[in-house]
């Protein structure tokens, strides 16, 4: 029996892509156990306001974001991925105790802080370790992959949560604390799991941050950074979907089956979209992707019902499916090789300033406009991104941007 072009395109993957992505899933797991329920825990029961939900969210997310430059730079000029990749997950997983502990707005603000802390030293070394082991012509697929088990990791958590709030009745610093086993479980798997390849190793050493390097990561390059941005500025934190769908009305216990839902589309999705991204204009892919976010966004505002939050959050999944591997996948086809972890992290620095952006601006609207107000604006500025981007040229026309198998 011939094996199908899926399977085969999924064989070529190497195994330490996979192996990340099994990383990525337990890591995930233990992060989305707690966030799934911080927003909650924040306002419910430390009094907490939306508005500073949104501050802490922002500013922890633009730090992950922000310091991704530094460990992205520090992986190029080292010629090494995987040991600060590591130590950003250890600094993750250590940082889930201090959740359970948390007394105050403060200390829950500080173990948010080292937890993306983790997530941007460990993000760019990672993500360039995914573009050296891949072929570049599985290399949407492989993102899509990654993207994927990640994702699925991302609703394992909340659902795993949700099991444990309606069985230990809503406490939730008993499930912060089993949140500490899946990071552990990440940092073992990646260290003994995951080789770099050679070619990644062997090199000479230059300071990635000179001007001289920097000239080199040209004007498609800068175009996906700052197309990043925009999306980053059109999709505030996650948080947000989940006060939404609290005011549904939805018993506190089950509001992280909300996140599952978006998580499970998010995860079905990564991985085909990837691969159809080794095929078909990425234009083409970041307007779809555009246009139904502002679906998400227009279902989001006209309805509080459950059943309308519900598909409104299904279908920022799809949104992020479509989107999150391609920009990706186009950071690592626009940057030279040795410089990815450096690209990365500029991507990132600029999406983090975005974020920190988008999140403050949504806890304002919602505090003194409302919540159905938070969401028209996002429509809106994502009508106005999608009216650029077809004024544009395609940055990675069909057949431009894959190379042929060797």
């Amino acid at each position: 029996m011939m094996p199908t072009r899926a399977a085969s395109i999924l064989g070529q993957i190497p195994r330490g892509v996979w192996v990340l992505g099994f990383v990525s899933l337990l890591m995930d797991i233990s992060s989305e156990m707690i966030h799934s329920l911080l927003p909650m825990f924040m306002v419910g029961v430390l009094g907490a306001s939306v508005l500073q939900v949104g501050i802490i969210e922002g500013i922890a997310e633009s730090t992950a974001l922000i310091v991704k430059v530094f460990s992205g730079a520090l992986s190029d000029y080292l010629g090494k991925r995987k040991g600060l990749a590591v130590f950003g997950y250890a600094l993750g997983a250590l940082s889930k105790p201090l959740f359970a502990l948390a007394p105050t707005v403060g200390l829950v603000f500080g173990a948010r802080f080292i937890d993306r802390l983790g997530k941007g030293i460990r993000g760019a070394p990672r993500d360039a370790l995914v573009a050296d082991l891949a072929p570049q012509h599985v290399r949407g697929a492989a993102f899509g992959l990654r993207q994927s088990l990640d994702t699925v990791g991302a609703f394992a958590g909340p659902l795993l949560g949700v099991g444990l709030m309606l069985l230990w009745t809503d406490d939730f610093r008993s499930v912060f604390w089993v949140a500490v086993i899946p990071g552990l479980m990440a940092v073992a798997l990646l260290f003994f799991g995951v080789h770099e390849p050679r070619h990644a190793q062997a090199h000479e050493r230059s300071n990635p941050l000179q001007r001289k390097n920097l000239e080199r990561l040209g004007r498609a390059y800068w175009w996906v950074v700052g197309l990043g941005a925009v999306f980053t500025l059109a999709r505030f934190s996650e948080a947000f979907l989940v006060l939404r769908a609290q005011q549904s009305g939805i018993p506190v216990a089950l509001v992280p089956l909300v996140m599952v839902a978006m998580n499970v589309i998010y995860a079905f999705s990564a991985y085909p979209f990837g691969k159809l991204s080794d095929h078909m204009s990425h234009k083409t892919l970041l307007a779809l992707g555009l246009a139904v976010l502002i679906a998400a966004d227009l279902v989001l505002a006209i309805n509080d019902h459950w059943t309308v939050v519900l598909a409104g959050v299904a279908l920022w999944g799809v949104h992020m499916g479509i989107t999150q591997g391609l920009l990706a996948t186009m950071v690592a086809n626009a940057a030279p090789a040795d410089l990815r972890g450096t690209a990365y992290g500029f991507f990132n620095l600029v999406s983090g300033m975005a974020m920190l952006l988008a999140s403050v601006l949504a806890g304002l609207l919602w505090d003194s406009l409302g919540a159905s107000f938070t969401f028209y604006a996002s429509a809106v500025f994502c009508a106005i991104a999608l009216a650029g981007l077809a004024l544009k040229a395609d940055p990675a026309p069909p057949g431009t941007h894959v190379s042929p198998p060797h």
